[in-house]
C-alpha cells in the first residue's frame, strides 16, 4: 500500500485482492471455467486497452468468479472489460493503482493443454478445454488466439500506469 505505485493481480490473486481491499466476496461455479473465451471492453477510452480489438480473447482456468453487480456497487471500483462467458475480466480502482484481471493472458499456448491432460491422466471428470483446440480435438495442437492481445495488455499497464504515473520518490507515492 505505501510502496508500489501499481499493482496487478491476476486470477485468485485478484479475487483476492478483491476482498481483501474492497469486501467483493468469490462465488463457486457449477462446473470449472476453462478454455478462451472472447471479451470486450467496456470502457474502450481505457488506456489499458489502447489498440486493441473490438472482440479480444483470454484464457481462464477457475472455480470461482466475481460478479460485476458487486463491483458495479462500489464507486472506487471501474469495470473495465468482461466476457459473455466468463463474466468479469478486468477492474480497476478509480485511483488507478490496483488492477483486477480474473483471467490468465500470460498463459503459453500449451498451459491449458498440460491442464487439461495432467487431469485427465489424474482420472478427473475435466471439459476440454472451450474454444482452444480445433474442432474441441485435443488431438489438435491449441489454437492460440490470444497472444497479441496479452501482450497489448501488459505493454499498457505498463507504460501508462506504472512508468508514466510512478512517482520518483517514493515518498510521493
Amino acid at each position: 500500500k505505501s510502496h508500489v505505485h501499481s499493482t496487478l493481480h491476476i486470477c485468485w490473486g485478484a479475487q483476492a485482492g478483491l476482498y481483501y481491499h474492497y469486501g467483493i466476496p468469490k462465488y463457486s461455479l457449477d462446473q470449472k471455467l476453462f478454455g478462451v473465451f472472447p471479451h470486450t471492453a467496456l470502457k474502450k477510452q481505457s488506456p489499458l486497452f489502447r489498440g486493441f480489438d473490438d472482440v479480444f480473447y483470454v484464457p481462464h482456468s477457475r472455480y470461482t468468479e466475481n460478479r460485476a453487480e458487486d463491483i458495479l456497487a462500489r464507486p472506487e471500483l471501474e469495470l473495465l472489460a468482461v466476457s459473455e462467458q466468463a463474466g468479469v475480466f478486468a477492474v480497476k480502482s478509480q485511483d488507478n493503482r490496483r488492477f483486477f484481471i480474473t483471467g490468465h493472458p500470460e498463459y503459453d499456448p500449451d498451459t491449458l493443454a498440460n491442464e487439461y491432460f495432467r487431469d485427465v491422466n489424474k482420472g478427473l471428470d475435466i471439459q476440454v478445454p472451450a474454444n482452444y483446440f480445433p474442432d474441441d480435438d485435443p488431438k489438435q495442437p491449441p489454437l492460440v488466439r490470444w497472444r497479441s492481445a496479452a501482450q497489448l495488455f501488459y505493454t499498457n499497464w505498463l507504460n501508462y500506469y506504472v512508468y508514466q504515473t510512478t512517482p520518483y520518490d517514493i515518498r510521493d507515492i
